[in-house]
C-alpha cells in the first residue's frame, strides 16, 4: 500500500448519476457494487472493495479488504493477530474509542416504552433469583421436600446458564425481538406452574421452565441495550441495567419474606404474572428492532444446542452437588466430571461440522472477545466472596443482624451503578482494556485489604470494602462489557453478549464450589484443632451453634467466630488470585487497542 487515507474526494457530478467513486464512475469503496473489472483507485485498491479505517492506531486484517490508517503514511499495516469480522474499524492512537455511527439503527434514543420493558425485564431475572430465598421456610413446610429445597435455586440457575449460548446464536439468526419475546411468555408460564405447584418435585421442574425463560431475558436485554444505543449512550443504559438490577436484588429477599408471611408463598411467583405481562406488551407493541441487510440464515444447529444444554448440564450439576451431597473425590463426582468432559469432546466435534454453531470457534480465536470471556469468568469467581460469604462474615462475626448484613452488601452495589455511569469519561481517555485494568487491580488491593483487618473488626471497615470494591469493578466490568459488543457486528452480538454471561456465570458457580470447599476445609481443621467443649460435630451445627452464642461458653463462641473469621480471610484471598488471574488476561492476551467497529449495513 504506497498511500494511505481515510478521506475519499467527493467531486460534483451530472444530476440522474450515481455519486462518482474516486475514479468518477465507479462507486464508492465500501458500497459493496461492483466497479469496472481491473480499474483502481489511487490507493491501489478496486471500486467497491470494503477498506478498514483504523484512525491513527493498528490496523486488523479480516474479511478481505485494505487497511487505512490516518497519520501513518507509508507504514504498512500490523496485524495483532486479532481475527475480525468484515467492518470498518475505529479506533485513536491511544485505543479511545470513537463514536459509531448510527447507521441501521433508529435515530435518537429508543422509545421510553421500550427503555422500560427493558428495564423490566432485567428486574424480573434480577428479583427471581433472590425473592425466594426468605420463603422457603413457608414453601418446605407446605410442600415438605427440605432435603432437596436447594435445587429451587440450583435447578434455575443451570437452565439460566446452559441456555445463555443457545438464546445468543438465536436472537443473531432470527433477531432480538422474537427471542425476547418467546422468553418472557415462558418465564411468565413458568411463574404460573410455579405457582400451582403440589409438591416439591414439581416446584423444582418448573423453576427450571422459569430458568429457560430467564436465560433468554438476560443475554438478550444486554444485547439489545448495545443494539438500539451508540456506543456513547451505551454507559448510560448499562448503568441503568446496573442499578435496575441491584435494586431488585435488595428488594427481593425483603419482598419475599412480605409477601410469605403476609399473602402466601404462591405470590412469590403470582407478582411476576403482570411485570412479565407489562414487559411482554411493551415489547409486543414497542420495540422494532433496526433494520438490517438481510444475512445468510443456515439451519439452526439443534443438535450442538443439545449438546451444550447436556454438557453444562452436567458440568454444573457436578459443581453444585459436589462437596455437599457427596465428596468431592467420590465416585459419583469422578463420573459426572467424566461426563462432562466426554461431551464437551462431543460438542466440539459436531460444532466444528454445524455451518452455523451454537458455539462458534470465533469467540475463542479472537482476542479480545476471548481475553473478555476469561476476565469476566474470573469476576464471576470472586463475586463469590462479598456475595455469598460477607453476609455470613457480618452476622456471624461482626454480630449484626440482617438488617446491618444488608447494609454492608448495600454499600457496593449502591457505589458500583455509580462507577459504572461515570466510567465512560475514563475509558474515553484511555481505552478499554486500561480501564478495566485500573479497575480490576484496584479490586485485587481491596480484596487483600480485608485479610488485613482485625479480629474482631469495626464494622465500618468492612462496609468500607464494600463500598470502594463498588467501585472498582464498575470500572472493571462495564467498559469490557461495552467494548466487546462494539467489537462486533449485529449478526454477532448477541452470540458475543451470551459467551461472556455464560462464562461470567459458569465462573460463579466454579467459585462457589471451590471457595465452598476452602472455607469448609479451615472450619473443619479449626474445629479438630481445638480442645474446648460444646463445640460443633458438623461444620452445618456452626451456623446453628452461632445463632444462639448465649448458650455457648464465651471462649467457644469467640473460638468458632475465629475460625468464620479465618475461612472468610483465606476466600478473600482466592478472590484476590482470582482478581490477579484477571488482571494478568487482559495484559497479556487483551489488545492494549479494541477493535471498534464502525457498523456499516
Amino acid at each position: 500500500m504506497n498511500q494511505l487515507r481515510t478521506r475519499r474526494d467527493v467531486r460534483p457530478h451530472p444530476p440522474g448519476r450515481t455519486s462518482p467513486g474516486p475514479l468518477g464512475g465507479a462507486p464508492p469503496r465500501g458500497s459493496g457494487a461492483p466497479g469496472p473489472p481491473g480499474v483502481r483507485d489511487t490507493a491501489g485498491h478496486t471500486p467497491g472493495e470494503k477498506v478498514f479505517s483504523a484512525s491513527g492506531c493498528r490496523g486488523h486484517r479480516g474479511g478481505g479488504g485494505a487497511v487505512a490508517a490516518e497519520g501513518n503514511q507509508g507504514e504498512a499495516p500490523v496485524d495483532d493477530g486479532t481475527d475480525l469480522p468484515g467492518g470498518n474499524v475505529s479506533a485513536d492512537r491511544a485505543g479511545r474509542p470513537r463514536d459509531e455511527p448510527a447507521a441501521g439503527r433508529p435515530q435518537g434514543r429508543p422509545p421510553t416504552r421500550v427503555v422500560v420493558s427493558l428495564m423490566l425485564s432485567m428486574a424480573l431475572v434480577a428479583l427471581d433469583t433472590t425473592i425466594v430465598a426468605t420463603a422457603v421456610p413457608q414453601i418446605v413446610g407446605d410442600l415438605g421436600g427440605f432435603s432437596v429445597f436447594s435445587w429451587l435455586f440450583s435447578g434455575y440457575l443451570l437452565a439460566v446458564t446452559v441456555t445463555l449460548p443457545v438464546y445468543g446464536k438465536l436472537s443473531d439468526t432470527f433477531g432480538r425481538k422474537p427471542v425476547l419475546l418467546f422468553g418472557t411468555a415462558l418465564f411468565l408460564v413458568g411463574s404460573v406452574l410455579c405457582a400451582s405447584a403440589w409438591n416439591m418435585a414439581a416446584l423444582i421442574a418448573f423453576r427450571i421452565v422459569q430458568g429457560l425463560g430467564g436465560g433468554a431475558l438476560q443475554s438478550t436485554v444486554q444485547t439489545l441495550a448495545a443494539d438500539l444505543y451508540p456506543l456513547k449512550e451505551r454507559p448510560r443504559i448499562q448503568a441503568r441495567m446496573t442499578t435496575v438490577w441491584a435494586s431488585s436484588s435488595l428488594l427481593g429477599p425483603a419482598l419475599g419474606g412480605l409477601l410469605a408471611a403476609y399473602a402466601g408463598w404462591r405470590w412469590t411467583f403470582l407478582i411476576n404474572v403482570p411485570l412479565a405481562g407489562l414487559a411482554l406488551w411493551l415489547t409486543a407493541r414497542h420495540l422494532v428492532e433496526p433494520v438490517r441487510s438481510p444475512g445468510r440464515r443456515g439451519p439452526v444447529d439443534w443438535a450442538g444446542a443439545l449438546g451444550v444444554f447436556a454438557c453444562g448440564g452436567v458440568l454444573l450439576f457436578a459443581l453444585v452437588q459436589g462437596g455437599v451431597a457427596w465428596p468431592w473425590l467420590s465416585a459419583p463426582s469422578l463420573t459426572l466430571f467424566a461426563a462432562a468432559a466426554a461431551l464437551a469432546a462431543v460438542v466440539v466435534r459436531v460444532e466444528r461440522r454445524a455451518p452455523e454453531p451454537i458455539l462458534p470457534g470465533w469467540v475463542w480465536r479472537r482476542r479480545t472477545i476471548a481475553a473478555v470471556n476469561l476476565a469476566l469468568g474470573s469476576l464471576g469467581l470472586l463475586m463469590v466472596a462479598p456475595l455469598v460469604f460477607m453476609p455470613t462474615y457480618a452476622q456471624t462475626v461482626l454480630g449484626l443482624g440482617p438488617v446491618g448484613a444488608g447494609f454492608v452488601m448495600a454499600l457496593m452495589t449502591l457505589s458500583w451503578p455509580i462507577s459504572a455511569a461515570f466510567c465512560q469519561h475514563v475509558y474515553r481517555r484511555i481505552g478499554f482494556r486500561d480501564t478495566a485494568v485500573l479497575g480490576i487491580g484496584a479490586a485485587a488491593v481491596i480484596l487483600f485489604a480485608f485479610t488485613l483487618l482485625p479480629h474482631p473488626a469495626r464494622a465500618w471497615q468492612p462496609a468500607l470494602i464494600m463500598l470502594l470494591l463498588g467501585f472498582a469493578l464498575g470500572l472493571f466490568q462495564l467498559p469490557l462489557m461495552i467494548g466487546v459488543q462494539s467489537t462486533v457486528g449485529w449478526a454477532e452480538r448477541g452470540t458475543t453478549t451470551a459467551s461472556v454471561l455464560f462464562c461470567r456465570t459458569v465462573g460463579q458457580s466454579v467459585g462457589a464450589a471451590l471457595l465452598g470447599a476452602v472455607a469448609n476445609a479451615t472450619i473443619a481443621a479449626r474445629l479438630a484443632d481445638s480442645p474446648l467443649p460444646g463445640l460443633p460435630q458438623r461444620l452445618d451445627d456452626v451456623s446453628k451453634a452461632l445463632a444462639a452464642p448465649d448458650s455457648l461458653p464465651a471462649a467457644t463462641t469467640a473460638h468458632l467466630r475465629s475460625a468464620v473469621a479465618a475461612a472468610v480471610d483465606h476466600i478473600f484471598l482466592g478472590a484476590t488470585a482470582a482478581a490477579l488471574a484477571a488482571l494478568l488476561v487482559l495484559l497479556l492476551v487483551a489488545p492494549r487497542e479494541f477493535p471498534v467497529l464502525k457498523e456499516q449495513e
